[in-house]
């Protein structure tokens, strides 16, 4: 049996997408707005949760999008003694990107790396005493961010249609069903279902550091290892 990988083209991100270049054309999808009213937007409908709001990132998103002529500034105002304001709006070209970027991220997922999953990869970096009390100590953040959570859709509730909070859901979703599955990680370290060594590990696997190849062999429903010519 010959396994047959498909290769994969890799295709450049602009570099001008980000989670606030995001927020930013589809705040002015809606209307043209200057970067101080972008920003009070999106923190009052608790985008900030998942969005970097410092000033100084906005405006460097606000300056790439408009070199990548997706944005443009239409007038200038001065209310009273404050800084001027310039108010942009999205360009066709910015309406037309910020759809068809809508439409990838939502049908395509994307290969993500969060550092959870590097530090997983490399567990028995820990011995499972001490894996086990860092894995503990998780469960009481999540359980406190999941907390916190409720409490901001709470607050939402009434004052935004569910439409524009989809995103805190799905963030809830997430951070569940990852407390749900590190809870049973715990589980299985206390019982010894899960457990390790450095040293057993060293004697049972130390011939993969030394560069010996590793027999990925696929056995069939049989109990059967097949031909891999």
């Amino acid at each position: 049996m010959r396994i047959v990988a498909e290769e994969l083209v890799a295709v450049q991100t602009p570099a001008y997408r980000s989670p606030w270049a995001l927020t930013i054309l589809s705040l002015l999808f809606e209307r043209p707005m200057h970067p101080y009213e972008m920003r009070r937007l999106a923190r009052e409908r608790g985008k900030d949760e998942h969005v970097d709001l410092r000033p100084g990132s906005l405006y460097r998103t606000i300056e790439r999008l408009e070199r990548a002529r997706l944005v443009e500034p239409v007038e200038t105002t001065r209310e009273g003694r404050f800084p001027e304001r310039t108010v942009y709006q999205l360009t066709p070209h910015g309406r037309e990107e910020l759809q068809d970027w809508m439409r990838e991220l939502l049908s395509t997922p994307m290969k993500e790396f969060p550092q959870f999953l590097h530090a997983l990869s490399v567990l028995p970096v820990l011995e499972p005493d001490d894996a086990l009390s860092q894995l503990e100590k998780r469960v009481l953040y999540l359980e406190g961010e999941l907390a916190a959570m409720e409490t901001r859709l709470r607050r939402l509730d009434g004052l935004l249609p569910r439409l524009f909070v989809l995103e805190e859901e799905y963030a809830m979703a997430q951070r569940r069903s990852e407390l749900e599955w590190v809870k049973g990680i715990i589980g299985d370290i206390r019982t010894g279902r899960l457990t390790w060594s450095q040293e057993q590990l060293k004697e049972e696997f130390g011939h993969l550091s030394a560069g010996q190849p590793v027999d990925l062999r696929i056995v069939d429903t049989k109990g059967e290892v097949p031909d891999m010519a």
